[in-house]
């Protein structure tokens, strides 16, 4: 079972992700918060798998509290729940250890893929989150061509990282792709940090960007 805890503070939004988290009965919703600072009492004392977390919210907003809810419970993932246009937040909370960035006005399935995935440590992005976040990252870079240099940065990689790359991008977790390719979990996690050293990346956020602009992953 995976234990959620939700902040947000539209009482509305809480209502409808907790319906929607709640329909899957391998996901159960251990507390609501409605701002920073009680999101960060509800994890010290709760230790869930994954904190669902509005990006803005008051009290020192989401984006402040994720470095403090990793603090109070560092086996906890951290995903973000946003809206277009905020990618200047996402790459901070990137920064700061989020594990995955969802839509509030996404599909519900989306949300609870990106649930299932974080909290089997794995990374998450929706194909419309992932685009955003990558034009931001484009901007800082300053690159000519970010989408050949990501390609060539992943041609960089052998066969099987450039597998696990694609599939990393997806959002599985270690123990899934080794699953998936027929390996053991210890060789997974050597081929990862073996990417992450050779394309200059220091998580599986930033990662799974480079896969959609690689065009390992279909958006």
């Amino acid at each position: 079972m995976i234990r959620v805890v939700l902040a947000d503070d539209e009482a509305l939004i809480r209502a409808g992700v907790r319906t929607i988290l709640t329909a899957d009965p391998g996901i159960e919703v251990a507390g609501e918060a409605q701002d920073a600072a009680g999101l960060v009492e509800l994890v010290g004392r709760e230790r869930p798998d994954v904190a669902l977390v509005d990006i803005q919210m008051p009290g020192g907003g989401g984006l402040d509290a994720v470095r403090e809810v990793r603090r109070a419970s560092p086996g906890t993932a951290v995903a973000m729940l946003t809206t277009f246009g905020r990618e200047e937040y996402m790459v901070r909370a990137l920064s700061d250890g989020a594990n995955g960035f969802l839509l509030k006005a996404g599909d519900p399935r989306e949300l609870i893929a990106g649930v299932k995935a974080v909290a089997a440590g794995g990374a998450f992005l929706s194909p419309e989150m992932a685009r955003g976040l990558a034009g931001r990252l484009r901007e800082e870079d300053g690159g000519p061509d970010p989408r050949a240099a990501a390609a060539a940065r992943a041609e960089a990689l052998s066969p099987r990282e450039r597998e696990v790359l694609a599939l990393l991008g997806q959002g599985l977790s270690n123990a899934e792709i080794a699953r998936r390719l027929h390996l053991v979990e210890d060789t997974v996690k050597t081929h990862v940090s073996s990417a992450f050293t050779r394309l200059g990346v220091s998580n599986r956020v930033q990662a799974a960007v480079l896969a959609y602009e690689a065009g390992l992953v279909r958006m």
